[in-house]
């Protein structure tokens, strides 16, 4: 199959972008519906609170280190003891969003990143410094996986890439406004304000609705065509989409009886397909991103450069970065996208 450009090609017909950007508009209309906007929002500011709990480390460095005695050893530990706890979340987020559901999976994480930033606020001493950023990184271990899934379970189908990407901005957000805050506002302060997302979160999740997809999974098929309509709308035709989550679920069931779970992905006919996503999502990560985000100040000035003037780069990068990722994903194609990213990288 031809692979997609970023551009629209010269043969295609000209009348067919106002036509897309017309639907797109429609879509965006008949989603914004108040049980999905405040679903969105509730989405929107988890991924905030990741990038302020990534973003915290940079600014705050020297004054940590400097009220509490910290020596560069002990920093470092409550840097990439976050780690750690992504590892913890992400090993438990499938499994506690399959059994309590995802609205009750987001309680639990907004309540350990609240938990978490008290503990840092308060902190006397480096224990309770890194018991709350353990907890942050569990929360984020399963909020990174969780915030994505529930915001496309309930997104239309041609609004899910821009839907995921948005959040994806939402922690570029997060992550430049602590950098910026973080030069002007005290550590402790600082950690208090990045428990206002969390806070903006937990009323909302009375009213938010269940991820219908998960409904059908544990067998509450008849609740699912109710959290359509609330989702899309009460005049609108939903059953084509009720079936097909239906159908779905039956046929993953259906794999699960018939394969051996989660070692089916293991087979040889998908180790190419698995090995490609493992590595995809492996560079960034063994490139250094996160070691750069969370010593930003240290980075820059090692090499004579105003850590301030770092802070405002980087930034612009990532909000640079967000705001394309959500124009370019419904536009051009995950492929082609995808391609185009990692042949800059490179």
């Amino acid at each position: 199959m031809a692979e997609e450009s970023l551009l629209p090609s010269h043969t295609e017909d000209v009348s067919a972008s106002p036509n897309k950007s017309s639907s797109l508009l429609s879509e965006i209309s008949n989603a914004s519906t108040r049980p999905f906007v405040l679903a969105f929002t509730v989405g929107s500011c988890g991924a905030l609170s990741f990038g302020c709990i990534v973003g915290y480390t940079a600014p705050t460095q020297s004054s940590i280190m400097k009220d509490l005695n910290l020596s560069i050893a002990d920093f470092s530990f409550f840097g990439s003891i976050l780690t750690v706890g992504l590892i913890l979340g992400a090993l438990i987020c499938g499994k506690l969003a399959d059994l309590v559901g995802r609205v009750y999976t987001i309680w639990i994480t907004n309540i350990l990143v609240l938990i978490g930033w008290l503990a840092i606020a308060f902190a006397k001493d480096v224990r309770l410094l890194d018991l709350g950023r353990l907890l942050q990184g569990i929360s984020v271990g399963i909020s990174s996986y969780l915030g994505p899934i529930y915001i496309s379970e309930l997104a239309p189908r041609n609004l899910r890439g821009a839907a995921s990407s948005l959040m994806q901005l939402f922690v570029g957000v997060g992550l430049s406004a602590f950098y910026a805050l973080g030069t002007a506002v005290a550590w402790r302060s600082l950690a208090i304000l990045g428990s206002i997302p969390s806070l903006v979160v937990l009323p909302l999740l009375f009213f938010i609705p269940e991820s219908p997809r998960w409904l059908a999974k544990v067998g509450r098929e008849k609740e699912v065509e109710g959290v359509l309509l609330s989702l899309r709308g009460a005049k609108s035709d939903v059953s084509d989409e009720a079936a097909t989550i239906l159908e779905y679920t039956k046929h993953v069931e259906q794999q699960d009886v018939d394969s051996r779970g989660f070692f089916k992905l293991f087979q040889r006919k998908y180790a190419l397909p698995l090995t490609i996503g493992v590595v995809l999502i492996s560079m960034p990560q063994l490139g250094g991103l996160n070691g750069y985000t969370f010593y930003t100040d240290t980075i820059f000035t090692s090499t004579g450069v105003s850590s301030d003037v770092g802070f405002i780069l980087t930034s612009i990068v990532q909000m640079t970065g967000g705001v394309l990722g959500v124009l370019l994903v419904d536009i051009s194609g995950r492929r082609s996208l995808l391609l185009k990213i990692k042949e800059k990288i490179f």
